[in-house]
């Protein structure tokens, strides 16, 4: 099969990944997220097999799923560079994008306050996220912050919802939809994983897509799911308008407004000045958490069988 593209990086969240069926499913050191993990390190598989197999020559793969540490490296193909915990920099979480030319989504949500499976942006403490009037999915964020780079966002899976968001916000992305309305008994993991991989390999050949770049000025009303009090309290720490449990943000690019978002969602003045330290903490809490479940799941035999790359 022939590709437009060499280098390809994989964006690997779990909601929308077939492991993860409630909110236990999504949340840190729980028998449930361990086996998600399992299932989301599977589906991350599947589609990096193939890649190479069709002929890319380099794959990144980045956990984006709250502590970044999700992904068990020995269940994917040892030929993928997997990329565990978040980065300062150049790109925000992610770090270098090296190289990478194109982006694919796997297992993603849709924005805060829609309809979509376990939808949030960034954090489920905002209940709902509008941009200039119209919901932001992280995609947009992700997809804007790799665009100086001259990465082109082809490929995206996650709910119908969450795939319909993608379809809207990036013109002429690919995407093949994970329907979690019948429950996991009747789930055919197999089945939908076959579909994941052709649907990726198809946006190989994607090239209508352009990088993420989306004009500003931006205007986003953020609500805080924990009421006027919360609301008050972090628009006061960073400066920003407050009226009952909204809070205003206005950003002359995407990128001051993701920044904006990242300080109001995750940082104090205190940890912005020692981010390299509070990034170092947060990613030992992520490590230990996934050394856990390991355990877990080799006690309860859920594991596999594999040979791949190891610790």
């Amino acid at each position: 099969m022939s590709t437009n593209f060499d280098h390809i990086l994989i964006i690997a969240d779990i909601e929308g990944s077939s492991g993860c069926w409630d909110y236990r499913a999504s949340s840190f050191m729980t028998p449930e997220w361990s086996r998600a993990c399992v299932e989301m390190s599977l589906d991350v598989s599947a589609v990096v097999e193939a890649l190479f197999d069709a002929g890319v020559k380099h794959v990144i793969v980045k956990d984006y799923h709250r502590t970044a540490y999700n992904l068990l490296s020995e269940l994917i193909d040892p030929r993928a560079q997997v990329v565990l915990g978040y980065k300062r920099g150049p790109v925000p979480g992610l770090g270098d994008p090296n190289n990478s030319q194109a982006v694919m989504f796997l297992g993603m949500h849709a924005a805060s306050g829609t309809e979509g499976f376990m939808a949030h942006t960034l954090t489920s403490r905002i209940s709902w996220l509008e941009v200039n009037r119209k919901p932001l999915a992280e995609i947009e964020l992700f997809s804007a912050s790799l665009a100086p780079y001259g990465v082109r966002p082809i490929f995206f899976s996650g709910c119908p919802t969450a795939c319909a968001q993608a379809s809207a916000a990036i013109t002429k992305i690919d995407s093949y939809p994970i329907d979690k309305s019948a429950g996991p008994d009747l789930f055919d993991a197999d089945s939908w994983r076959s579909g994941l991989v052709s649907s990726a390999l198809n946006s190989l050949n994607n090239i209508d897509t352009e990088p993420h770049t989306p004009s500003g000025p931006f205007q986003a009303e953020v609500t805080w799911r924990d009421g006027k009090i919360a609301a008050q309290k972090l628009a006061r720490r960073w400066g920003f308008d407050q009226e009952g449990a909204r809070i205003f943000i206005e950003a002359a690019d995407i990128h001051e407004l993701y920044r904006d978002l990242i300080k109001l969602c995750y940082l104090t003045p205190l940890t912005a000045r020692i981010l390299p330290f509070g990034l170092f903490l947060y990613n030992l809490t992520g490590r230990l958490g996934l050394a856990w479940a390991r355990r877990r799941l080799k006690k309860d035999n859920y594991l596999p069988l594999t040979t791949g790359c190891g610790m």
